[in-house]
């Protein structure tokens, strides 16, 4: 056995990159990233959501989210205003057109699904250790900066 294949580290980082790719060729048809599948979803759920919001939940810097929203709206699938209650915070909403192509993505999930070969059961206890690590490590990480 390789020594990276005893890393718990490697292999999250693994499974990251095979869900990249499996992300990369399922979203394909529609022209759209990862980051940009995952701000379409996160808009579904609420909607306006400031960039602010966006990048805490999906871990994007505004280095990364500004450009990837811009080129949403370019695509009509997003608008960006500024908040009514303070014009420095700058709101995200899906357009018709975005709420649309949101419907359309439905198919994403369950295909990924299929892409892991994990039944529900196994999906759900995966998920669930997946959240603790973060939890954990995110808590740790934060302990350690302060």
């Amino acid at each position: 056995m390789r020594a990276t294949d005893q890393m718990v580290c490697f292999g999250v980082y693994s499974a990251s990159h095979a869900f990249g790719q499996a992300y990369r060729r399922v979203l394909a048809p529609w022209k759209l990233t990862y980051p940009q599948y995952l701000v379409i979803v996160a808009l579904g759920d609420q909607e306006p959501r400031s960039v602010k919001e966006l990048g805490e939940e999906l871990f994007l810097d505004s280095g990364t989210l500004s450009p990837l929203i811009r080129r949403l709206e370019a695509r009509g699938i997003v608008s960006r205003s500024r908040s009514p209650h303070d014009d420095r915070v700058v709101e995200v909403t899906l357009t018709d057109d975005g709420r649309a192509l949101r419907s359309e993505l439905s198919v994403v999930g369950a295909e990924i699904a299929r892409c892991t070969g994990l039944d529900e059961e196994k999906a759900r206890m995966l998920l669930d250790v997946v959240h603790d690590l973060n939890r954990v490590m995110r808590t740790t990480d934060e302990a350690i900066a302060s």
